[in-house]
């Protein structure tokens, strides 16, 4: 696959690489959603994906986005981490930060694993283009961490990878939802010290945000796009126990989750209507049986494979599809 290298100015390392599309002109781009973890589902339906290519992922997409959950999953894709990779990490530490009661104990160790995973990489070790969507919470407007000037929609003159902060810190404040997570504050290469929130609160489907980039940034062709979409399920709301530090808990992950449903949904619209040309696959199924009841908070590991053997079979409605794009 053709790149084109961008030294960066402020970047520390290498420079960052762009894909331009391959051979073909083909430009592929993976949009992945938030919904904590329910993530497990999209992880199922990535080593599908992976099975076909196999290569690294961020080998075979120019693109990828990732919002909350997403986020993660994007990162750890972006560096060339493996899909069996993101699938053990999760398995490890989701259950463990979701069984916290207070949102400082589940902020203490979300902030624990990112610095553990990623460490004090920068931007600028990605080895495909990314965007890790959060929340600004104080300006109430989407801030799309990226690792390129080439997607820069302004302001190229004063860009910085990632704002200038870490991976782990831009991934923390894309998971944090409010209020099961505390709000992070981030400082960014200008000194600036910004208070952030969940992506979820803005684009918990950020696939209108990634074909823009394609398009706008990066000035590629819309025929030549190839989108693959991933979601999370769609599940029956879980029973809970009815005494009342549950009761009202239970209040607020539904007033949450039903947040993250309405604007997934109001995104999918949207690029059904702005981009309903672009090639896409968009792959989220729904599940009513009760035995599927979850929600995002989930840490029964035992249900959260099952969400992961769900993306699987999700996969199998679409593969015919999906070999086409990536292949």
């Amino acid at each position: 696959m053709n790149t084109q290298e961008v030294a960066v100015e402020g970047s520390v390392g290498t420079p960052v690489a762009v894909e331009r599309g391959d051979g073909q002109g083909v430009f592929r781009v993976l949009s992945l959603d938030g919904g904590g973890a329910k993530g497990f589902y999209t992880i199922g339906v990535l080593k599908e994906i992976e099975g076909i290519v196999k290569v690294p992922l961020c080998e075979r997409f120019h693109l990828i986005f990732g919002t909350s959950t997403g986020a993660i999953i994007a990162a750890l894709l972006g560096l060339g981490r493996s899909v069996d990779d993101v699938h053990a990490l999760y398995k490890q530490h989701v259950p463990a930060i979701m069984r916290r009661w207070t949102a400082r104990g589940k902020t203490k160790a979300l902030k624990k694993l990112a610095g553990e995973v990623f460490g004090e990489l920068k931007f600028d070790g990605f080895k495909t283009g990314v965007g890790l969507v959060a929340t600004h919470w104080e300006f109430e407007k989407p801030i799309v961490f990226k690792g390129s000037v080439e997607q820069a929609h302004g302001q190229k003159g004063t860009f910085v990878p990632g704002f200038g902060c870490k991976v782990a810190d831009a991934v923390q404040a894309s998971c944090s939802a409010y209020p099961f997570f505390k709000r992070p504050r981030l400082r960014t290469s200008k000194g600036e010290d910004v208070e952030m929130a969940d992506g979820g609160f803005c684009a918990n489907n950020p696939t209108v945000y990634a074909i823009t980039d394609a398009l706008r940034a990066l000035k590629q062709e819309r025929g030549n796009l190839r989108v693959v979409s991933l979601g999370v399920g769609t599940y029956p709301e879980p029973k809970r126990a009815f005494y009342k530090r549950v009761i009202n808990n239970f209040i607020t992950v539904r007033l949450l989750q039903k947040t993250l449903n309405v604007n997934t949904g109001s995104m999918e619209q949207l690029r059904q209507l702005l981009f309903g040309d672009v090639r896409t696959v968009r792959i989220s199924d729904t599940f009513a049986k009760p035995e599927m009841a979850t929600d995002l908070m989930e840490h029964n590991l035992r249900k959260l494979e099952i969400l992961y053997q769900r993306g699987q079979e999700s996969f199998a409605h679409h593969e015919k599809e999906l070999r086409e794009f990536l292949l």
